[in-house]
C-alpha cells in the first residue's frame, strides 16, 4: 500500500465509468486519487455507513436474483459452482477496533474491485441475458451505489488522510471465455461479495459518530 501526501480528491466517476464499459481490466494497478479539488460533506463517513448497509441489505437477493437466470445447472449445483472460497477478492482484515484510515483504505480496495468486477458481469448478462430486466435493473443499482460509495471513500482519502495513491487489484476480465466461466466467475463473485460486504457493514457501525 502506497500512501502519498497531496492535495484533495476528484470524483472518480470517470476513472471507474471505463471499468464498467465492457473493456478488458488491469489485474493489478495503482488507483491515482488527487487530481482535482473536492470537498467532502461534514456527514461523508454516515453516507459511507448508509451505502454500505444499502448494500448489504441488497446483495443477498442479488445474488440469488443472478442465480435463477444462469440455468438449472447454477440452481441444482449453486454451493459447487458459486463456490465463493474459490475466486479472489481483495482480502478485508480490518474490524472493528482498526484505525479508521485503515478501514477506508480497505473498504476502497474491495469496492474498487467490485466495481470492476460489476462491469464484467453486467457486460456478460447483457450478452446471455439481455432481456432479464430483473438482474439487470440490479446489477446497475449496485453499480450506481457503489460509484457514489467509492465517491465517498476517495474523498475521505484525500482530504481527510492524504492518501492518493492506493494498490488496488481489479480482478480477471471475462472477455474471451466461455459462457459457462462467464456465468460461473459471475456467481463466485457475487457469492464472495455477500460476505465481505456483510462484515463491512459490521466493522463500520461503531465509527459512525467518530468522523
Amino acid at each position: 500500500m502506497k500512501f502519498i501526501p497531496t492535495g484533495v480528491a476528484s470524483l472518480l466517476l470517470v476513472m471507474h465509468c471505463r471499468l464498467v464499459a465492457g473493456k478488458a481490466l488491469p489485474v493489478d494497478s495503482p488507483s491515482p486519487l488527487c487530481e482535482k479539488k473536492y470537498t467532502c460533506s461534514n456527514r461523508v463517513f454516515e453516507q459511507i455507513r448508509k451505502q454500505v448497509i444499502l448494500l448489504n441489505g441488497t446483495a443477498q437477493e442479488l445474488f440469488n436474483i443472478y442465480v435463477k437466470w444462469q440455468g438449472d445447472t447454477f440452481r441444482n449445483h449453486t454451493d459447487k459452482l458459486c463456490n465463493p472460497d474459490t475466486i479472489f477478492f481483495p482480502a478485508f482484515h480490518v474490524n472493528q477496533t482498526s484505525e479508521k484510515k485503515e478501514i477506508v483504505v480497505a473498504l476502497y480496495k474491495i469496492f474498487a474491485f467490485l466495481n470492476a468486477s460489476l462491469g464484467n458481469i453486467t457486460r456478460d448478462q447483457e450478452e446471455l441475458n439481455p432481456k432479464v430486466t430483473e438482474l439487470l435493473e440490479r446489477l446497475n443499482n449496485t453499480t450506481k451505489t457503489t460509484r457514489g460509495l467509492m465517491v465517498n471513500l476517495s474523498c475521505l482519502l484525500c482530504t481527510r488522510y492524504n492518501v492518493s495513491q492506493v494498490d488496488v487489484i481489479y480482478g480477471e476480465s471475462t472477455k474471451g471465455k466461455n459462457h459457462f466461466k462467464k456465468k460461473q466467475q459471475g456467481c463466485q463473485v457475487l457469492a464472495k461479495y455477500v460476505q465481505v460486504i456483510t462484515k463491512a457493514a459490521q466493522v463500520l457501525l461503531p465509527h459512525v459518530n467518530d468522523v
